[in-house]
Parts: C-alpha cells; sequence; structure tokens
C-alpha cells in the first residue's frame, strides 16, 4: 500500500479487498470494511455515503497496520475488539473465544423453549462456559424476567463478560462467577436449581486441532476450543452434573460439532435419567444443538 497515492476510502477499500482475497483473508470486502470503520471510528453504512473521504496520514498508517495483521490471519474481532452476535456488539480481545453465527442458534433454541412453555414466564438459566458472556447476555436481552448465572474458569473470559454486562445495561441480572462448571455453584447465594442450561462448550478433537484454520488455531484460545480425545469431554461433565442442578422437567442445550451428533446421542444415551435427547441443525442445515430433558 504505496504512501504516495491518495488513499479516498472508496480507493482504500478496492485496493484492500483485492489484496485480501489473495491472501485468502474470509470475507474479504467486510474484512476490509470493518477495519476502516474501526480505523476511522464510524459506522461501517458511513463508509457507504464517505466514498470519497480522503484519509488523513495517521489514518492510513494505523490502517496498513491492521491490513498487515490481518493477511497474517489474526481475527479482526481481536483487531478492532469487538465482535456481533445475536444483534449485540460485544467487546472481545485475545484469550477469549470470538462468538459465531452457529452459536446463534442455541439462543434461539432457549428463547423458543422459554417462550412456549408454561411456567417459564421467569425462567432460572444456567450458562456454561460462557466465554465472552455472548449467550448470556442474548438470553437476558430477550428475556427480561429470565434470572441467569453465567460461569466461565478463564480470568480473561470473566472480565470481558463482566464488561459486556455492564455496557448492555444487564449486570445486575446476571450473576457471573469463575471456575470449573458447576463448582461455584456451591458457594453461589442461590442455590436454587435452573429450568434450562445451555453451553457452547470445547468440542474440538484435540487430534484436529492442527487443521484448524489459521485464523483460529494460531490465535484463538485453546482452552475454548480442546473438548479432549473425542470432542464430547465437557458435554460429559455437564450431563453428570445436570441432574442435581435442574429442577424436574428441566432441559439442557449443548452446542456440538457439525459431524458429533452420532456420538452426542450415544453419550446422551449413557444418561438414563434424560428423556428426548435430539439433535437440533443451524441455520445452514448443519447438525449443531444436543438437546434432552430431565424425567
Amino acid at each position: 500500500m504505496s504512501q504516495e497515492i491518495t488513499w479516498t476510502v472508496r480507493r482504500i477499500l478496492q485496493w484492500t479487498t483485492e489484496f485480501f482475497e489473495r491472501k485468502a483473508v474470509d470475507s474479504p470486502r467486510l474484512s476490509a470494511e470493518l477495519l476502516l470503520a474501526h480505523v476511522l471510528k464510524v459506522p461501517r453504512l458511513k463508509l457507504y455515503t464517505d466514498h470519497d473521504r480522503l484519509l488523513l496520514d495517521p489514518e492510513t498508517t494505523a490502517y496498513r497496520e491492521l491490513v498487515r495483521r490481518s493477511a497474517e490471519h489474526e481475527p479482526i474481532a481481536y483487531l478492532t475488539g469487538k465482535a456481533h452476535f445475536f444483534d449485540l456488539e460485544l467487546d472481545i480481545r485475545p484469550g477469549v473465544l470470538i462468538p459465531r453465527p452457529d452459536t446463534e442458534t442455541l439462543v434461539e433454541t432457549a428463547l423458543n423453549l422459554c417462550r412456549h412453555t408454561a411456567g417459564l414466564e421467569a425462567p432460572r438459566i444456567l450458562d456454561l462456559c460462557s466465554g465472552s458472556g455472548c449467550i448470556a447476555a442474548a438470553l437476558a436481552k430477550h428475556l427480561p424476567a429470565a434470572v441467569i448465572v453465567a460461569i466461565d474458569i478463564d480470568t480473561v473470559a470473566v472480565e470481558v463478560a463482566r464488561g459486556n454486562f455492564a455496557t448492555l445495561g444487564i449486570a445486575d441480572r446476571i450473576t457471573l462467577l469463575q471456575g470449573d462448571l458447576y463448582v461455584p455453584l456451591c458457594d453461589a447465594p442461590d442455590p436454587s436449581p435452573f429450568h434450562l442450561i445451555v453451553s457452547n462448550p470445547p468440542y474440538i478433537c484435540t487430534a484436529d486441532l492442527p487443521n484448524l484454520d489459521r485464523s483460529v488455531r494460531d490465535y484463538e484460545p485453546r482452552r475454548a476450543l480442546d473438548g479432549g480425545p473425542d470432542g464430547l469431554c465437557c458435554h460429559r461433565r455437564i450431563l453428570q452434573g445436570a441432574p442435581e442442578r435442574l429442577l424436574p422437567g428441566g432441559a439442557v442445550m449443548l452446542e456440538i460439532a457439525f459431524d458429533q451428533a452420532p456420538a452426542a446421542l450415544a453419550l446422551a444415551g449413557q444418561f438414563p435419567c434424560f428423556t428426548n435427547p435430539r439433535i437440533l441443525k443451524d441455520a445452514g442445515g448443519n447438525d449443531r444443538i444436543l438437546a434432552l430433558s430431565l424425567a
């Protein structure tokens, strides 16, 4: 990217899009727009009305550095510090898993259950492996009467989630705890059982980690990805502890990989206390959620 060229919004976006295409950056045009909007501190749609805006030298310099890092497949969300999930804008930073559209299926399924089930007008919901807090935040925004507890083992994730809850104005409606799955509940001020347990736990088989896309493998936290030898170690532990934390008839919804449905159903079959285990598909038609209910 030459410094001698007069860079307008239109020209720099065109150049960056073509550069990202050559570098196999995901969603080249969108990535270019997100980076430029971040540098210019404007909404992305503003770029379409300011095509002829001239970039100042400091803006070009800052943008060039982000483009360089993105070409090395550093995730856009880490470069901008922002991620979008279920109509929410969340703060994000390295060390915390980036929310993905696939996980929105989990939120939609939970919302449908709560909205169409008698007695769930004010559900108690437990979000395990909460990460950035994206699932808990989306549920809190769309279920104003819900009581939500969010738990993650990682200090950075808990800090990011706490900030997101505060920014979104829902911090007073979510109890955020740090620890390993159900352990923090032993000291929770309200030990009451839950109507629903949701989680996007680590589900990549350990042997498959080296084969992940570079932007995931080299930058996102391994702890949030590695699901053990079969990818279902955390799912197994969640199901083991769920009965004593659920109300009778309560439900569990766990995200899985697109190819884990048979193994996930087999795992569910090892817990006869649960009924109606089923696999739900995401918007792309891929298997995505293991859902089951406590007898």
